[in-house]
Parts: structure tokens; C-alpha cells; sequence
């Protein structure tokens, strides 16, 4: 029996009995949706993808990274970047995206803004996102690095908007790195990510020239892709955040705080 005729889905179609939302819904892919099923499964192989979207025929480009992490696909454009967008117009920006992970984001920033750079840690995730990109049909920069060192010889950071989602909590100098990027951001910036309420900052550490009470938070390490690169990482307090984006001339600052499983989050959107 086929398996359109038993009803089994091969494992590269979405499972439609999942509730879907929005923009999670199959969307258009030019360099994917073209493929035949054959090929879209050797495209899925030759990369470790731990995550992926649902293309314009329903079906998957990437894989899930468990059962249940990433099991959804990754929203396109994501409401962040549609918010990013609305407030900045990124039509005419350089964008700058620190932690592109594999491209979902990416593509979506350079589908809307004039170009995009985007960086990761992990050669594996500048690997994937060039592939991802590369399907989307669009063209961003991509270099890797460890953003808790120096900016790699040659390579510009300089941008109109930055986009830093889900990488500033991984750190183990969020300050350092902080003053580091700010200054080549020439308009407005978001900022997404965990924070330590009061309670829980209750170790300090010297950066900047001041000092910076944090949460200490276990990391996996380079083994892990859903880690930092070190074995733990610092959580700032939010009014620490953002005093630093301050000091740095962003003196129109929105913060949007929600609980998450691992803790407190917030979305920074800030303008020079």
C-alpha cells in the first residue's frame, strides 16, 4: 500500500493536524518549492538542520530538532522583524544580525531590509544559513564569529539597524560585548533576551569600568547548538541593560517583558 494510501505522511511533510498560526503556514520558497520530493529529502540530509519552515507546498525544509524543541515551523517573517520593520522601514537599512542560528531569521530580515549581515559562532550555522538564504533566493553577508572576541580582521559590523535575538543571555561578557557592537548600530536596535529579575542578580562582576550585578546561568558549551560557548553565561538586570544602551545614545528605548519557561525575557526596541 502507498503511503497516500495508508495515510502515513513522509517525514519531510508538515503534520497538518498540528494547529498552525499565521505566518507559521506554508509560504513561498522559490528555490525549494521547484524541488521535487526526492530532492528536498537530500537537501534535508546534508546539513544537521535543527529547525526548519514549511515551504509553499506544506512541506519541510530543515528538520526538528527533538520531538519537542523546535518541532514547529519557524515563523516567516517573524512578528519582531515585522515590528522591527514597522517602526524603522528596513527597505533602505544595512541590518546586522548577531546569532543567525540557521538563516530562518536571516531571510526573512533580507527579504524586507536593503542588505543584511548576519554572524554566528558555530561554522555549522554560517554553513546552513547560507543554504537556507541561497533557497529563499536572497543574498546576505555572512562571516562566523565568537562575538565575545574581536571583530574578525576585515570584516565591517557597521549597520542601521541591529538585530540581536536570543544571544545576549548566552554571554559570559554581555557588557564587553555591548560595547563592542553599539557603537557601529547608526539608528535603532532590538534587543531580545532572558534578564535576571533583582532578586536572583546576586553576584557581581566588574565591566566597563563599573560594576554589574547577574544571575549565573549554566551553559552546555560548544557541543550544545542551543548553548553559549562557554560553560556558564551572565544574566544582567534589565535597568542595567538598559542604562548601557543609554550611554551609548539610544534615548528612545520601548522594553516588552514576558515570562518564559526558562525565566523573564524582554524585547528592547531602541532608537538613536
Amino acid at each position: 500500500m502507498s503511503e497516500v494510501d495508508s495515510g502515513v505522511k513522509p517525514p519531510f511533510i508538515v503534520d497538518d493536524s498540528v494547529p498552525l498560526h499565521g505566518h507559521e503556514r506554508p509560504h513561498e520558497i522559490p528555490g525549494v518549492d521547484i524541488l521535487t520530493d526526492t530532492e528536498l529529502e537530500e537537501l534535508n540530509r546534508l546539513l544537521p538542520w535543527k529547525a526548519f519552515v514549511a515551504d509553499g507546498r506544506g512541506r519541510r525544509f530543515g528538520h526538528a530538532a527533538s520531538a519537542t524543541k523546535r518541532n514547529k515551523p519557524g515563523v516567516v517573517p517573524d512578528p519582531r522583524i515585522r515590528e522591527l520593520d514597522r517602526r524603522f522601514g528596513l527597505s533602505d537599512k544595512v541590518v546586522f544580525e548577531i546569532g543567525c542560528f540557521e538563516g530562518i531569521h536571516t531571510a526573512a530580515l533580507a527579504r524586507v531590509a536593503r542588505h543584511v549581515i548576519a554572524c554566528d559562532s558555530r561554522i555549522s550555522n554560517v554553513a546552513k544559513t547560507a543554504v537556507r538564504c541561497a533557497m529563499y533566493q536572497v543574498c546576505p553577508t555572512l562571516f562566523t564569529w565568537d562575538v565575545e572576541k574581536e571583530v574578525p580582521k576585515g570584516q565591517s559590523i557597521d549597520c542601521d539597524v541591529l538585530h540581536h535575538v536570543g544571544v545576549l543571555y548566552h554571554l559570559l561578557d554581555p557588557i564587553a560585548h555591548l560595547e563592542t557592537v553599539l557603537p557601529h548600530v547608526g539608528k535603532a536596535l532590538l534587543l531580545d533576551t532572558h534578564y535576571a529579575p533583582e532578586a536572583e542578580a546576586t553576584e557581581v562582576y566588574s565591566a566597563a569600568g563599573r560594576e554589574f550585578a547577574f544571575r549565573a546561568y549554566r551553559e552546555k558549551g560548544l557541543s550544545d547548538p542551543f548553548s553559549g560557548m562557554y560553560s556558564f553565561a551572565r544574566w544582567l538586570r534589565l535597568p542595567d541593560m538598559m542604562d548601557v544602551l543609554r550611554s551609548h545614545g539610544f534615548t528612545k528605548l520601548e522594553a516588552r517583558e514576558r515570562q518564559e519557561r526558562n525565566g523573564l525575557r524582554v524585547s528592547i526596541y531602541a532608537e538613536r
